[in-house]
């Protein structure tokens, strides 16, 4: 993982002015809103912690814990892979938080008092690992036939968003319906307000958060400067509930959802708090207090996997979204959901079900004179573009090429150029219609790249590939960027993520987005 850049002003101090906005007293009560990234938080924490503290400390912290069955009358469940797996979810209710709260937090507006956030964690059979998955809130899904929780009213199989489930039919519908999304058994569900996750992140002295950008979002009032921050309760509330810092909205916020929950496992097991009685006892108490859980999760399961898990690691957990087939999927009366890749999806769920790890191991090198036929398989396909691409260092760009559908039209009267252009485009890994196009004009002298001002973070990774290029904003075009060749094009230069989210499922480990010395 790249080293986070040096701040160009000086860090913050842990509770600044600014940034504390949306902090505030942590030890407010509220009811349960939404982030379940905080519930992954508190379980890291208590799991790691019980196996360095005895059973005495543990005795009844587990009798504040508000029990649901979200397992009740199940029937024709997934059979019960190898490993624990667990349903985190936070819900976006806020019935008891205080009008004062609600603007100090910015939580204005009215709760749908469904799931935001879900993600799903298995820890392996031999407990060394911990796969984090998170499952888009707007995820396309079928719910089963059910009872409605609040009307009573009965209803047959429906499409809906996946938060959707919690509101018509509670912690049971929302368990049967991932289950039937994911084909993967629920052992143990656990929600969590965000109350307990601020007082939980102060009562272990915050945690260290790095970017290597300036974070903004005024609807959070989240404020950071590129550097390390030390965050309290309040501003890591903000920290993982913003969706409007860049372009990549609910993917970005869960990819920082799962860089603070790593930043939290390394807290936990390096900050003292395992090794502490006190604070232990109070970490866990504060999350405890507001947890709900099953009947079958308790002090007695949170001490055995903390004894299991008692060296666990950053490196020990990776971190992984569901692979997205199309991230606007219309469904009539619902709206634009999120589609998943359904092959790539099975592959990721069969891989948490037989246990296997979710980063891909590391490729072996390859054999003397491999890279030459290889080289020179890819140039026959692609063209001398292709190849030459494939010979340069790669330049890092901020959204995945892979993410970005681009159409080629030829603007010029070079035969050819537009199918050159799109086979180096799809070369160093844009999704490329493979149909480029001739342009009503005939004469571009510049390459253009026309894009809708929404994906503009797009625009910038394809101008980076295409050196000397225009941009050229065109409000309504859609997510599709089209880049019309000129005469002036000679190559496509390589790009590469400068986020380490890519590979195989998107797979990063805790170690990698953790703050370096």
């Amino acid at each position: 993982m790249p080293q986070p850049h040096r701040p160009t002003r000086p860090a913050r101090p842990p509770q600044p002015q600014r940034a504390r906005r949306g902090g505030g007293p942590a030890r407010r009560r509220g009811d349960r809103p939404r982030w379940g990234v905080r519930l992954a938080a508190g379980l890291a924490v208590a799991v790691l912690g019980s196996g360095a503290i005895g059973h005495a400390v543990m005795t009844g912290l587990d009798t504040g814990i508000e029990r649901v069955d979200p397992f009740k009358d199940m029937k024709n469940r997934p059979q019960a892979g190898h490993g624990l797996n667990f349903l985190l979810v936070g819900t976006d209710g806020r019935d008891k938080i205080t009008r004062q709260d609600r603007r100090e937090y910015r939580l204005g507006g009215a709760p749908c008092h469904c799931t935001d956030t879900v993600m799903l964690v298995h820890l392996s059979a031999n407990r060394q690992r911990a796969s984090v998955v998170s499952l888009p809130r707007d995820s396309y899904a079928e719910l089963p036939a059910h009872r409605d929780e609040s009307s009573g009213k009965q209803h047959g199989p429906h499409a809906v968003k996946l938060n959707a489930a919690y509101a018509e039919g509670g912690p049971q519908l929302t368990v049967r319906t991932v289950e039937n999304l994911t084909r993967v058994k629920i052992d143990h569900y656990l929600e969590v307000d965000f109350s307990s996750f601020m007082k939980t992140v102060d009562a272990m002295g915050g945690v260290e958060i790095c970017t290597a950008k300036a974070l903004h979002d005024k609807n959070t009032g989240l404020d950071l400067l590129p550097g390390t921050h030390r965050l309290s309760g309040g501003q890591a509330l903000q920290y993982v509930r913003s969706r409007h810092v860049d372009g990549a909205a609910d993917l970005g916020r869960m990819q920082r959802q799962q860089r603070f929950v790593a930043a939290l496992v390394k807290q936990a097991t390096g900050g003292g708090v395992l090794l502490n009685p006190v604070k232990f006892k109070e970490v866990s108490s504060t999350l405890l207090g507001s947890v709900r859980a099953d009947r079958g999760f308790g002090s007695e399961q949170m001490l055995a996997l903390g004894q299991a898990l008692r060296d666990f690691t950053p490196a020990s957990s990776e971190f992984a979204s569901v692979p997205i087939g199309n991230p606007s999927y219309p469904v009539k009366g619902i709206g634009s959901t999120v589609k998943w890749d359904e092959p790539k999806a099975a592959e990721l769920f069969e891989a948490l079900r037989q246990d296997r790890p979710l980063a891909a191991p590391a490729a072996p090198g390859p054999v003397p004179g491999q890279v030459q036929a290889q080289a020179q398989a890819q140039g026959q396909a692609q063209g001398r573009s292709g190849r030459r691409a494939q010979r340069q260092p790669a330049v890092p760009v901020d959204v995945p090429p892979q993410q970005i559908r681009v159409q080629v039209e030829n603007g010029t009267r070079i035969d050819g150029l537009g199918g050159r252009v799109d086979s180096a485009l799809r070369a160093t890994g844009f999704d490329t219609t493979r149909a480029p196009v001739g342009g009503a004009s005939r004469n571009v002298k510049r390459t253009v790249i026309a894009y809708d001002p929404r994906w503009d973070r797009s625009a910038r990774t394809v101008s980076t590939a295409l050196p000397g290029s225009e941009l050229r904003a065109v409000a309504g075009q859609g997510r599709t960027v089209l880049v019309i060749a000129g005469a002036d094009y000679r190559k496509v230069v390589p790009v590469r993520p400068e986020d380490p989210y890519q590979g195989r499922f998107g797979v990063v480990t805790g170690d990698q987005v953790v703050c370096g010395k």
